[in-house]
């Protein structure tokens, strides 16, 4: 299957201006090849390409409409890493594996504090391409920890931190629910006083084994472990 992004209206489906160059400069395809444009909110059109010079189009056969999600939804909200390249690591993996929405994350031992959203997005948009995902993850703006926990569900939130003398339970014993909010910290962890903080919220801390994992690393373990768990 070849996957587009774009819009789908009316019975209608348009093309992405990016993505009809990437088809007519770089992958060069020709008319009449079958190919699919997604909208990234569940729907899909399905058809022939019609090349118009520079510009690409596709000719409709089918559209379908609010087709299934991944369950349960997984959203993660992490600490950029010093080295943008693995933040930019994790959601390429995470969306690949179904993550429905991410969030940066600003902590007292956050080192980077401008992150290009942007291009997080539209590297989240080429990973659900890839993984042909006809829901595309949200990716939000960076938000500092305590705003961010204003709007959470302590029920289903949980957090991976890596204090060692406070309870934590293990990532098996988490009950199945339909929506599930991850936090990973920054490099250094989490400070005392954060910790303490999301233990008043009442969100429940979760060891993700023996090993000591990198920020990047820990993110792509809870991501795979939803999927393993994805209907």
């Amino acid at each position: 299957m070849k996957l587009f992004f774009g819009e789908i209206n009316n019975g209608k489906a348009i093309i992405n201006d990016d993505e009809q160059q990437h088809i007519v400069k770089v992958l060069r395809m020709k008319d009449g090849e079958e190919i699919h444009v997604t909208d990234g909110k569940g729907n899909v059109a399905s058809g022939k390409l019609v090349i118009e010079g520079k510009k690409a189009h596709i000719e409709v056969s089918e559209i379908k409409t609010n087709t299934l999600d991944f369950n349960p939804k997984l959203h993660i909200a992490i600490a950029p890493t010093k080295n943008i390249d693995r933040i930019e690591f994790f959601v390429e993996k995470a969306v690949e594996m179904g993550i429905s929405e991410i969030t940066i994350l600003q902590t007292e031992k956050t080192e980077r504090k401008n992150i290009s959203i942007d291009k997080l997005r539209k590297q989240a948009i080429a990973a659900s391409k890839q993984s042909l995902r006809f829901h595309f993850p949200v990716v939000n703006d960076l938000i500092k920890l305590p705003d961010f926990l204003k709007n959470i569900n302590p029920e289903q939130t949980f957090v991976a931190h890596c204090n060692e003398n406070l309870e934590r339970m293990e990532l098996k014993n988490i009950p199945h629910l339909d929506n599930i909010t991850f936090l990973i910290g920054p490099e250094g962890d989490f400070s005392d006083k954060e910790i303490h903080l999301l233990a008043e919220k009442g969100i429940k801390a979760v060891s993700l084994g023996n090993q000591r994992l990198r920020t990047e690393t820990a993110g792509v373990f809870v991501a795979s472990w939803n999927y393993l768990n994805l209907k």
